[in-house]
């Protein structure tokens, strides 16, 4: 059943004392959600460079122009690992920390990790990127709609914590 919170009840109140319920949110179903978005934009780009680059590429490419970043100082002996375990990074070169040799890295988060915020900054970047190859972005009016179900999301997921 899907209804308002009185309308649910009132329909629970007629029902079997008995059963057992399950109540989930309604979540409007939606084509195009914003990182299908982003990837859309993304895989548009990389189709329009020329030669063809590969999608990933580019994603890489406007996570160091857009994306979210700490510096991070690694032991020389954990730098495999590093480079193992973390995708987007940049090698800064060697430092030396309280007389300890360490590298330093410019490491970059996966979207994934973003809120909407931080994704709404690198869509922003993308769109930019897209108008300055010549590519037509789709409707500004879309990109906020797709901006504003990922922040109702978000508050969602917070209020659901609380």
């Amino acid at each position: 059943m899907t209804g308002s919170a009185t309308e649910i009840i009132e329909w629970l109140m007629q029902q079997d004392r008995e059963k057992t319920f399950d109540i989930d949110f309604h979540r409007e179903h939606r084509s195009l959600n914003a990182n299908a978005f982003f990837w859309k934009c993304v895989t548009m780009i990389a189709q329009a460079m020329n030669p063809p680059a590969d999608k990933m590429d580019v994603y890489k490419m406007m996570l160091k122009r857009y994306g979210q970043y700490t510096y991070v100082c690694i032991k020389p002996e954990a730098v495999d690992m590093f480079k193992r375990t973390w995708e987007n990074y940049e090698e800064l070169g060697e430092l030396e920390i309280n007389g300890a040799k360490a590298i330093q890295f410019l490491a970059y988060f996966g979207s994934s990790s973003y809120n909407s915020k931080e994704f709404s900054i690198l869509l922003d970047g993308v769109i930019s990127e897209m108008r300055d190859m010549g590519l037509t972005p789709p409707p500004t009016k879309e990109m906020q709609r797709v901006i504003e179900m990922m922040e109702k999301e978000e508050s969602r997921k917070k209020a659901e914590k609380n």
